[in-house]
């Protein structure tokens, strides 16, 4: 009968996976347990070398996901496909020490917490494996906007390491946002009752092998949970973020166009087209950084190709937006007002068309 099933999302950490599962079998002696990996289809072959150990190892599983990307959805996943009845949430790239996995299945058994955080900044706790100090500073920063969020006094609401039982990530799992990476912030705060939490202290070590996943966009995850949070169930998350990039993109546009329109004296159908043209680039950049940063293409193959399928997409959309905005202004219509009433049009078609076939094809 299992005890435990721990939770690995992947992504290109091919070197970091058999020497992880050693870990895993000295720690938990005594104990029945498997480990799901998560492989959102890494390039580096990730998943193969977790089917190869499977082959010999019944405790290893893998789920290989292809067009769907980014930590909390795996960990969702995860949860919904082990008959387990506590699942752990850890890094497969041994900054988190499975060390600590019985003394956490020890407080979920004893009653003594229904959710249990490894914590970095707790007592006996150390974040000596964050990759500088400017990280560090930044993730207490983190920790501090995180609690305001979630109403949780927690040392390190941000820690990627924790243990709950499966079937409350399973129950909760519908009002989950499954976007971005911090799945502990999302279940905190979907949580219709506080838990009750124990943390245990992490000494965050190095990361063993390959990059951090990790960048400055993790900033934005704060305002993903406070939308989710409070008007999420009235409008999607992932459109509202496309309409916030969408809004700057406004501010791109009627700069273009007021440059080439009144400082240049373009002419107007020119002027629209090209702040049109500069508004989509400048929407790609920044919806494939934030947005679809779980999904975000990378390296200039993909960059390229979704860029033009992005532009190719929005064609459609572009056209009404010119074409409308064109016959507006010619009509009488303030240029400012006839400018804008071209981008919302082309605003619905830009965000169906590219979730679909730009990101989502990835």
């Amino acid at each position: 009968m299992l005890d435990l099933a721990i939770i690995l999302p992947t992504l290109d950490e091919r070197d970091n996976i058999a020497p992880l599962v050693a870990r895993l079998d000295a720690a938990l002696a005594g104990l029945a347990w498997e480990a799901i990996f998560v492989d959102d289809n890494s390039a580096d072959g990730t998943a193969d070398v977790a089917r190869e150990l499977a082959r010999t190892d019944p405790r290893i599983r893998v789920i290989q996901r292809i067009g769907r990307r980014g930590l909390a959805s795996a960990v969702i996943e995860g949860a919904c496909a082990t008959a387990a009845p506590v699942v752990a949430v850890m890094d497969a790239d041994h900054q988190h020490d499975p060390a600590l996995l019985p003394h956490m299945l020890g407080k979920l058994r004893d009653g003594e917490a229904e959710l249990v955080i490894a914590s970095r900044f707790a007592e006996g706790g150390s974040a000596a494996g964050l990759a500088d100090a400017r990280r560090e500073q930044g993730s207490q920063l983190a920790n501090r906007l995180a609690r305001k969020l979630t109403g949780v006094e927690l040392s390190d609401p941000m820690s990627g390491y924790f243990m709950l039982e499966a079937a409350r990530v399973r129950a909760l799992a519908p009002r989950l946002a499954g976007i971005g990476f911090k799945i502990l912030l999302d279940i905190l705060a979907a949580s219709p009752a506080p838990l009750k939490v124990a943390e245990v202290p992490l000494q965050f070590a190095e990361r063993r092998a390959g990059e951090s996943k990790l960048d400055r966009a993790v900033a934005f995850e704060f305002m993903v949970g406070l939308y989710e949070r409070y008007l999420g169930q009235l409008v999607p998350t992932r459109f509202a973020m496309f309409a916030t990039v969408g809004g700057l993109g406004v501010g791109v546009h009627f700069g273009v166009l007021s440059v080439l329109f009144l400082a240049f004296g373009s002419g107007f159908a020119l002027a629209q087209a090209a702040a049109t043209f500069a508004a989509m680039t400048f929407n790609f950049w920044l919806n494939n950084w934030l947005t679809y940063r779980d999904q975000r293409l990378k390296g200039a193959g993909q960059v390229l190709a979704g860029w033009a399928g992005f532009c190719l997409t929005c064609s459609i959309g572009a056209i009404a937006n010119v074409a409308l905005a064109t016959w507006l202004k010619s009509a009488g219509v303030f240029w400012a007002l006839a400018a804008l009433a071209g981008i919302v049009i082309g605003a619905v078609w830009n965000y169906a068309l590219s979730s679909r076939f730009v990101w989502g094809r990835y």
